[in-house]
């Protein structure tokens, strides 16, 4: 997981989730006032994120702990004219790109286990990390960038309470990848979640469904 997003939410009731957590210790990209309705909420809340435009210092976030973010390809230039929207089909295990009508791509996932599954609803990107630094919500024992990190090499966050935010990152446990196995983020193999990386921008929507 990690912090904030926007979109509409589908109505559905809501199951519990408990993020777990990452802290920032990059300057990422953000995205100011992204707002979400996520449909497995407890009480269907309005999530409202107030981050800054610009990249912040890590004292600029919020406190508290965040967590824990390959079909063919199509080059990413292909989409800097067209519409980009990423569907995450959470019984398929899978992520989805399209460019306007067009799937460009498509990449098989890890989803929120039991407890923790990973949020459905409409969003938007509000954070992106290169090679995030992970610290342990429990034991808070730090886990240095790279890609046997558990965030991997990249961090696409689109999600957040307010405090513990989810998205999509890189993992080193790629036999994991297809399974129901995170605290709500969506585990990628390393290579997707570098070509997905370079495929959305902040703001792209994130549609997630079951």
């Amino acid at each position: 997981m990690i912090k904030k997003n926007l979109g509409k939410a589908s109505t559905r009731r809501a199951s519990t989730l408990k993020p777990s957590t990452i802290k920032p210790q990059t300057q990422p990209q953000t995205i100011k006032n992204n707002v979400a309705q996520a449909s497995n909420q407890p009480t269907q809340t309005r999530l409202v994120a107030q981050v800054e435009r610009q990249n912040p210092v890590a004292d600029s976030w919020p406190k508290g702990l965040w967590s824990q973010a390959s079909a063919q390809q199509i080059p990413s230039n292909r989409l800097a004219n067209a519409k980009t929207q990423v569907i995450v089909d959470l019984s398929d295990r899978r992520t989805y790109v399209y460019a306007g009508d067009e799937v460009i791509a498509s990449y098989p996932i890890a989803v929120g286990k039991k407890g923790w599954e990973t949020p459905t609803g409409s969003f938007l990107v509000i954070h992106m990390r290169h090679y995030p630094i992970w610290r342990h919500p429990i034991t808070g024992k730090v886990f240095q960038a790279g890609t046997d990190s558990p965030l991997g090499d990249r961090w696409i966050g689109f999600w957040s309470d307010g405090r513990n935010e989810i998205g999509f990152h890189g993992t080193p446990d790629i036999d994991l990848v297809g399974t129901a196995v995170s605290h709500g983020c969506l585990r990628m193999r390393n290579s997707d979640v570098r070509l997905l990386y370079e495929q959305v921008s902040l703001g792209t929507k994130v549609l997630v469904r079951d």
